[in-house]
């Protein structure tokens, strides 16, 4: 079945599930053969776009849903009817099979990408172009305002990412825009990069993101970031000696809001209407700070065996099968795509910086002391932001946060409150990151006139603590050949955490100042080990590169690695293998004759059983 493509009647667009797209009008019959508004609501392709939003949890939405209605109803201009680019449908398809893997539905037959879209040079049109179309008007500033002008305001979803594009326009040389996934309903996770060489990873040099607006009524960490791109971008083109130092040797990611449907709740009442909760969770009312594996239970069990490993920790396959926010997914694919040193995430409602572990040693214990093996280095973080916020070093204990005065504006998250499923244990426990949550005030949602103080409160904290991923060692592990060795661990005798190498045989080691003895091993190589002295107020990193040498000929002697108490998946190199954040499609396929639990949703609904959907 092809389009219509001949003269045809246009008639207004009715069907609530298209009422976005890009077009007002279309005609019948329709490529499905359908003749009339009735028909095409009755149909299971209706339905299906009706609900992929939820099927898929908020993965490929709206794109998907857009691209159905440009074939359910095709859009019609001038007397013609437009068929779709093939492009789109066959970029979509490769970005969203995974999804339909993951509960079992065969990709839409009405969605064929030969079938029912056309080649360029036949003529089409891109269902998906006005998507985002609100995002590229540009708006400018008002008259008489120097390009460095920050405008001290609340922004709405398409404002914060006009003003980080435009910013990545104006520094194009050391900035860029890039999206890490979808919200669940469907708004872009969008990140401004600050790097010398923007969109790519160098050798050595150290990777750091900054996450605001986690939860959703909690804003000022959104604003501040949003301040932040725009000042970084504005002290490297005039030359600021700390800026250009900064930005030339380190990649820096600012994503200023993690939950922008959350926001837009939280925004609707508005500063000083907010609710203490309004907002705060996602559009599927799920708190992204609790939706992280829960690897900290795990590493407690862990701990109490002698010679297993406690870092990289992998997700379980049971983590899968209850509700994750695309939002958490899309964190968990950025932070195994990128390999991060150092990471702060900005919330409200106090005013403290804590750092992991968040969730206590005892779990009956709702307030315990709970440190990770890197205690001393957590701590020289959370301070590297407090002690020169203003604020946090006021000496009033009357004040916002004055209860936490006496431990100097710093505290372990578990000695705070004990929860399960945050990101910061995350980050620690899964790969090479260290995270700190950065409390930034007792009001969530604060006016307009408060946000230029709390920049003026933050700018320096933030700076100050960007420049501590320079802390402690770097370096590079090859072998004797000069070729990098992947996933080598680099081990600090006395702290039970090791960090591996990057793809390149890069890694970074965050460490107090001291003596340290440093191990690299990698199976098939002998181990390496170095004596390193920090010095106390050394602030760049050391560089400490190791060569491996291979254990010799004949079958290889691995070096011990993790204890195989527990299965553990091991790639090729022995080490723990980087899990696919989509739950395998083995763990939810139906027994043998079964179908698929949405199947009984779709036959309740129509006697006509959509058999298209069924991959078996």
């Amino acid at each position: 079945m092809s389009f219509p493509c001949d003269d045809a009647t246009c008639v207004d667009l009715h069907l609530r599930t298209c009422a976005d797209a890009a077009y007002n009008h279309t005609s019948f019959p329709t490529p499905l053969e359908h003749r009339s508004w009735e028909a095409v609501e009755a149909s299971p392709e209706y339905t299906l776009l009706g609900v992929l939003h939820f099927l898929l949890e908020g993965q490929c939405n709206p794109d998907l849903r857009l691209l159905g209605c440009s074939v359910l109803a095709p859009r019609c201009q001038g007397g013609h009817t437009q068929r779709p680019c093939r492009r789109v449908c066959e970029g979509l398809r490769e970005a969203c099979q995974p999804a339909f893997d993951a509960i079992d539905m065969a990709w839409p037959y009405f969605l064929d990408c030969t079938q029912y879209f056309a080649p360029e040079e036949e003529g089409c049109y891109d269902p998906l172009e006005q998507l985002r179309g609100e995002l590229d008007v540009e708006e400018a500033l008002p008259s008489g305002l120097p390009p460095t002008f920050i405008r001290f305001a609340h922004h709405s979803y398409a404002q914060m990412v006009r003003v980080l594009k435009r910013t990545a326009a104006r520094c194009s040389q050391v900035a860029k825009t890039y999206s890490i996934g979808r919200s669940f309903e469907g708004k872009d996770l969008v990140v401004i990069e600050f790097s010398s060489r923007p969109g790519q990873h160098e050798l050595m040099e150290p990777e750091v993101k900054l996450i605001g607006n986690i939860h959703g009524n909690e804003v000022a960490g959104r604003e501040i970031l949003i301040y932040l791109a725009q000042y970084l971008c504005s002290e490297y083109l005039l030359g600021n000696p700390r800026i250009q130092r900064l930005l030339n040797t380190t990649r820096i990611h600012l994503l200023p809001s993690m939950n922008p449907d959350g926001y837009e709740v939280a925004a609707a009442e508005g500063a000083g209407y907010n609710g203490w909760t309004s907002g705060r969770q996602n559009a599927q009312n799920l708190d992204l700070n609790r939706n992280f594996p829960d690897l900290t239970s795990e590493y407690y069990r862990l701990a109490s065996t002698r010679g297993v490993r406690t870092d990289h920790i992998p997700i379980s396959q049971y983590y899968w099968w209850g509700k994750v926010a695309p939002e958490t997914k899309a964190i968990m694919k950025w932070i195994q795509t990128i390999p991060f040193v150092l990471s702060a995430s900005l919330h409200g409602g106090d005013l403290v910086v804590s750092y992991p572990f968040d969730f206590s040693k005892h779990p009956h214990e709702e307030k315990m002391f709970s440190p990770t093996p890197d205690e001393k280095m957590f701590k020289l973080l959370a301070r590297a932001y407090a002690d020169v916020h203003p604020m946090m070093m006021d000496r009033s204990e009357n004040r916002c946060g004055g209860n936490f005065l006496k431990r100097g504006s710093i505290i372990n998250g578990a000695d705070w409150y004990s929860f399960t499923g945050g990101m910061s244990d995350f980050n620690y426990l899964h790969t090479n990151c260290f995270e700190i949550t950065v409390e930034l005030g007792c009001v969530k949602f604060p006016p307009e006139e408060a946000l230029y103080g709390l920049w003026q409160h933050n700018k320096e904290p933030l700076l100050n603590f960007l420049e501590m991923v320079h802390r402690g060692i770097k370096g590079v592990v090859t072998d004797k050949y000069g070729k990098p060795v992947k996933n080598a661990r680099i081990l600090v005798k006395g702290i039970r955490h090791d960090v591996t190498t990057a793809p390149d045989g890069d890694y970074w080691r965050l460490l107090p100042p001291g003596s340290h003895i440093v191990i690299a091993q990698a199976p098939g190589y002998s181990k390496v080990m170095k004596r390193v002295t920090i010095p106390l107020r050394m602030k760049r990193a050391g560089r400490v590169d190791f060569i491996l040498q291979p254990l010799g000929t004949g079958p290889k002697n691995f070096l011990p690695g993790p204890s195989r108490a527990l299965p553990r998946s091991l790639d090729p190199q022995g080490a723990p293998a980087q899990l696919d954040f989509e739950p395998p499609r083995a763990r939810r396929q139906p027994a043998s004759g079964s179908k698929p639990w949405w199947w009984a949703y779709f036959t309740s609904l129509s006697p006509h059983k959509p058999r298209w959907l069924l991959k078996y």
